[in-house]
């Protein structure tokens, strides 16, 4: 994995982030609705599965920009921005209850996202192990339907003080409103890298990238 250090001195986000790497060690999450009626009726036209669609597109807006691809070593005492990210997406056993952790790498191709991303779920199936190995996968960020319900609301919660950078985002299953199908997704980040409007802003980014890949697709 490939990754810069950020100069401090020089950082965009300076100011705020000693406040909130230092003085209020917080976190910030939103939960709204996007409307994915194009992209539910792009994967019905052409056989392929919305899940996978949905993790490619949330892929692709989280690699856009630095600001989410952020990391803080600790052992170094480095804040730094990888060059990419990849999805730790979960795979539910019924039999179990209980979930399996795939690591699948993102590509900007679509095709090959795709059939990677196919691959390491019939993988994940074969097992039932947790399996979690962040330390050999630093660049990942979390990725988890909750596929049980359309909600409202979701909050993450991380040890106080404890300066976890890589988004945490949840969606839920989409539901008619009207003529559109919406869907409930929640964004998680650190406030030292991340404030309202950059968390709002994957909102805005997923609902634009859903647009291009079904018009283009």
């Amino acid at each position: 994995m490939d990754y810069k250090v950020i100069d401090r001195e020089n950082y965009y986000r300076k100011g705020v982030f000693r406040h909130f790497s230092e003085d209020c060690k917080c976190s910030t999450s939103m939960t709204a609705r996007i409307d994915v009626t194009a992209l539910a009726a792009h994967s019905e036209r052409t056989h392929t599965k919305f899940y996978i669609n949905f993790l490619y597109i949330l892929s692709k807006v989280l690699n856009s920009r630095e600001d989410y691809r952020m990391a803080y070593l600790w052992e170094t005492d480095e804040l730094i921005c990888y060059d990419v990210i990849n999805p730790t997406q979960y795979i539910f056993h019924e039999d179990t209850e209980t979930c399996t952790p795939v690591y699948t790498k993102y590509s900007e191709d679509y095709s090959r996202f795709y059939n990677d991303a196919l691959k390491d779920i019939e993988q994940a199936k074969k097992t039932r192990e947790y399996g979690l190995d962040p330390a050999n996968h630093p660049n990942w960020f979390d990725a988890s339907y909750i596929s049980w319900l359309s909600y409202d609301s979701l909050n993450i919660e991380l040890p106080d003080g404890y300066l976890f950078f890589p988004p945490i985002v949840n969606w839920g299953r989409y539901r008619r409103e009207g003529e559109r199908l919406v869907m409930p997704v929640t964004v998680r980040l650190n406030h030292a890298i991340a404030d309202g409007y950059l968390v709002a802003n994957v909102f805005r980014l997923l609902e634009k990238e859903i647009e291009a890949f079904a018009n283009n697709s």
